[in-house]
């Protein structure tokens, strides 16, 4: 069995769901709790920690009936099985996708006639032995002084990954600071500079290939800024690197035993469960980071075994998919609320965009539906009081993902039931609007019928996040399985890089052709 190739839109599910559409799309989300008081029981999925209410969406029992024969149309349950083996699921570019096995229990997982357990195993126990190192301040820094910080120093989902983590996980950090440097900007880098000490800082060098430009040249200037105080002998104390490219990594200078190695069948963007995630491990301790891995493995699990009615992953991709290609949406919010999630959405907006913006399908022909929506969102309650009025009185159809939880990590229960209040306000704000209510200022009517899905998490722990990441990986792959795409290759980041080498050789050679914005450029600097 091979993953479907086939075009949804041809299918005869996708027809019946047309003609569902038809019927459904002037239906309000008000009067569908008016004819069914049992809605929310009947449309909410219990899963471990976690509740969610798919009621707020404008959908019955028959669409998930009719999106799940789409499903078996195009061999889902197959394809997922066949997720968590050796594939060519990335087939553009030949490679495999795997990153599940680096948060599974299984004992064999074959790539290319070899298990590939072993390897995982031998890297997590080299994490689990050099971070406690660091941590318990037994491996000093070159003038025998314990390490303070740690630099992180990546790009796509080599920084936000980890660092989506280490934030969302402050609450179980220990005494080590980290900090992560990613974009291009000398600015950003002079100031994350400026707040580490060279006797006390260890920098984690992130590239699979150890050739990605702003990567290297962040990593270059920081090791000339190191050298500059400290021996060239002490880089091998301050340096590690993450990378499958270890002949690279030695010209950078870095000693092969502080090489993490990654693979192959490694995406960037789904890494950070790999040795990508060090800086996690160094951040909150191995244990906490064992458990992350953990609480992803229980929805691996959940996304195997789970009818589609009942699998979190698989419905969250359908309401995607019922949105963007039958109500034409082309926005999806996603509000957490808490704080410790506000660095949730950027790594989200990266897996999804990244991941589904595509426009030619797995047989090579362009798509004449709709793929990827423009993902956005913030904290909440700040959200209600930036861009949510939009959502509640402006023109466009907006669906929207809310994130909850239970109980508030330093006790603070007062606080955590006003936000808590907030966020079941604002979905059934969305959802039912003032319809029902006699309003006469037209300034103070809302249409409601704006469809969202609530998570609700007993409390964010390691294992909880590991869940709540894993639930929106498998929710892509679902989208882009239905949407007969490849989610897991990345062409559309190229040409800007490409043409960039261009600009750069125009600021070296007088005589290049130049645009006037580089004309400009140049002649105020």
């Amino acid at each position: 069995m091979n993953f479907s190739r086939k075009n949804p839109t041809k299918t005869d599910s996708w027809k019946k769901l047309s003609e569902h559409y038809e019927q459904l799309k002037k239906v309000h989300l008000y009067d569908m709790f008016a004819d069914n008081p049992d809605r929310e029981i009947q449309m909410s999925v219990a899963f471990g920690d976690f509740f969610v209410d798919f009621s707020k969406n404008r959908w019955t029992s028959e669409t998930v009936k009719l999106f799940s024969d789409l499903a078996r149309e195009l061999n889902l349950k197959e394809s997922i099985s066949l997720f968590f083996k050796e594939n060519k699921l990335n087939f553009t570019e030949n490679r495999a996708v795997l990153h599940t096995a680096l948060r599974s229990s299984e004992d064999e997982i074959i790539v290319n006639g070899e298990n590939i357990v072993p390897q995982i195993k031998s890297v997590n126990t080299k994490i689990q032995k050099f971070t406690q190192k660091i941590i318990s301040g037994t491996q000093k820094g070159y003038t025998g002084k314990a390490f303070t910080d740690i630099v992180n120093v990546g790009i796509g989902g080599s920084s936000l990954g980890p660092k989506v983590v280490c934030n969302a996980l402050k609450h179980y950090k220990n005494h080590l600071n980290t900090h992560y440097v990613s974009n291009i900007d000398g600015d950003e880098l002079e100031e994350i500079l400026q707040l580490v000490n060279p006797e006390t800082t260890l920098f984690v060098i992130v590239s699979k290939s150890f050739t990605t430009s702003e990567t290297l040249q962040n990593a270059n200037s920081i090791k000339n800024w190191f050298l500059k105080q400290a021996p060239n002998s002490a880089v091998k104390q301050h340096f590690i690197a993450v990378s499958a490219n270890s002949n690279k990594v030695n010209d950078f200078g870095i000693d092969s035993d502080n090489i993490f190695p990654m693979w192959d069948w490694v995406g960037g963007r789904f890494s950070l469960w790999s040795a990508v995630g060090i800086s996690v491990a160094l951040s909150i301790g191995y244990d906490n980071f064992r458990a992350l891995l953990k609480g992803a493995e229980k929805v691996d699990r959940h996304f195997k075994l789970a009818s589609f009615s009942e699998n979190i992953p698989v419905l969250m991709a359908f309401t995607s998919v019922w949105y963007s290609n039958f109500f034409s949406t082309t926005q999806h919010a996603i509000i957490p609320y808490s704080y410790y999630l506000e660095d949730f959405v950027p790594y989200l907006k990266q897996s999804f965009m990244e991941s589904n913006g595509k426009c030619v399908d797995r047989n090579g022909e362009t798509i004449t539906y709709k793929t990827g929506s423009v993902l956005f969102g913030g904290v909440g309650s700040n959200a209600q009081h930036a861009f949510m009025q939009l959502f509640h009185q402006g023109t466009s159809l907006i669906s929207t993902d809310f994130i909850g939880f239970c109980n508030s990590l330093h006790g603070n229960n007062e606080h955590q039931d006003v936000l808590m209040a907030n966020m079941f306000a604002q979905a059934k704000a969305l959802a039912f609007g003032t319809k029902g209510k006699k309003v006469e200022n037209p300034y103070k009517q809302f249409k409601g019928n704006s469809p969202s899905t609530t998570l609700l998490i007993k409390k964010l722990s390691p294992e909880n996040l590991g869940a709540l990441l894993a639930i929106y990986e498998h929710k892509i792959f679902v989208e882009g399985l239905l949407l007969n795409i490849n989610s897991f290759d990345q062409f559309g980041v190229e040409l800007g890089k490409e043409l960039s080498r261009s600009y750069i050789n125009s600021l070296k050679d007088s005589s290049y052709k130049e645009s006037l914005g580089m004309q400009f450029y140049k002649n105020n600097k």
